[in-house]
């Protein structure tokens, strides 16, 4: 898994894009401080939480795109980011996990 941080265009906004190898999806999270509960965060946008949701880098980045300012680079990084991944297979854990959330 990746996960790259950006401060997003409104105040105390925070944007993570990334890429999921288990759930083979980019995600997108946007998140502000709760407004009643010091410490914890608010949700605005979580996109990539099910299986192949958002199966490219440029899906990611228009989601992203409305919340922050993203580098240039940000396709090619993320898309070297899933790359590093091709090897990888899921562990008795990550198959277990998958099975109980989403079914065989």
């Amino acid at each position: 898994m990746s996960r790259h941080d950006f401060t997003g265009i409104e105040p105390d906004i925070s944007v993570s894009i990334g890429w999921d190898r288990p759930l083979n999806s980019f995600f997108v999270q946007v998140l502000r401080p709760h407004p009643h509960l010091d410490g914890e965060d608010d949700t605005i946008v979580w996109h990539g939480t099910e299986p192949g949701e958002l199966k490219s880098a440029s899906d990611a980045i228009a989601i992203a795109s409305r919340w922050a300012r993203l580098p240039a680079d940000l396709g090619r990084i993320l898309e070297t980011d899933r790359l590093k991944t091709l090897g990888a297979k899921d562990g008795p854990a990550q198959i277990a996990a998958k099975r109980r959330l989403f079914g065989d």
